[in-house]
């Protein structure tokens, strides 16, 4: 569903269903991603690639009011059309309760993987850096997600210094409609008009039955762009 240029949540900087916005204090903000149709169906354990056998979990944040103004689907987020979803408030509320919860997961798991963000993007580059410490204290600890921020952006390039750090643990890709170009901290998800060299997510067309079974986008050696169609 793509917003109409009045409504006012595109001014705001914020999702169309407030009332789905949570504080993280309170609830559980790691989730198991077996409950999501795309990323885990039924299931949570990663079954392709080098991060096969590690349990999958997800972060979801406020779609808008952690993003910059010129993602290419500021108006058309597909958490538009994703009414239920909780989504977790930004700040030290929310950092303090991911290192809590990964600390709890490494104890657990040997080895688990975390999917930034079902919803919104990285907010600062102090939330980025927090990552950044976490993925050296708990080696066990994976990451992968897509973000919008490039360019002169400051958290843009506090991402691609934690790539730099952790190419095989914190593997991000960029959405921007753009071809690898042989810097492996600049990979790149783009949209349905893309026409340059891509592999089409092969969820999306049928090819395999989740993300778990894919791998693509969070391979480390995977560099070539992944286009996704219009959701």
């Amino acid at each position: 569903m793509r917003l109409k240029p009045t409504n006012p949540a595109l001014a705001e900087a914020r999702t169309i269903h407030p009332k789905s916005v949570r504080d993280p204090a309170d609830h559980v903000v790691i989730k198991s991603v077996a409950s999501n149709n795309k990323l885990g169906k039924g299931n949570n354990i990663i079954a392709k690639g080098p991060w096969s056998f590690m349990p999958l979990f997800s972060i979801t944040l406020q779609e808008r009011a952690t993003c910059p103004t010129d993602c290419h689907h500021w108006a058309d987020c597909y958490g538009n059309n994703m009414a239920f979803a909780h989504r977790f408030e930004h700040g030290a509320a929310l950092e303090n309760k991911i290192m809590a919860e990964v600390e709890m997961l490494s104890r657990r798991y040997r080895s688990f993987a975390i999917r930034l963000h079902v919803l919104g993007d990285f907010y600062s580059p102090g939330y980025v850096m927090m990552w950044h410490d976490l993925l050296a204290k708990y080696d066990g600890l994976h990451v992968y997600g897509y973000t919008s921020r490039h360019g002169d952006d400051p958290i843009a390039a506090a991402i691609y210094c934690v790539q730099h750090s952790f190419p095989r643990r914190f593997v991000i890709r960029t959405s921007r409609n753009v071809e690898y170009h042989g810097d492996p901290t600049l990979r790149y998800a783009a949209n349905n008009d893309f026409t340059g060299d891509s592999i089409v997510c092969p969820e999306q067309t049928g090819k395999t039955e989740s993300c778990l079974t894919c791998g693509l986008c969070f391979h480390p050696k995977i560099n070539k762009t992944i286009k996704f169609l219009s959701h």
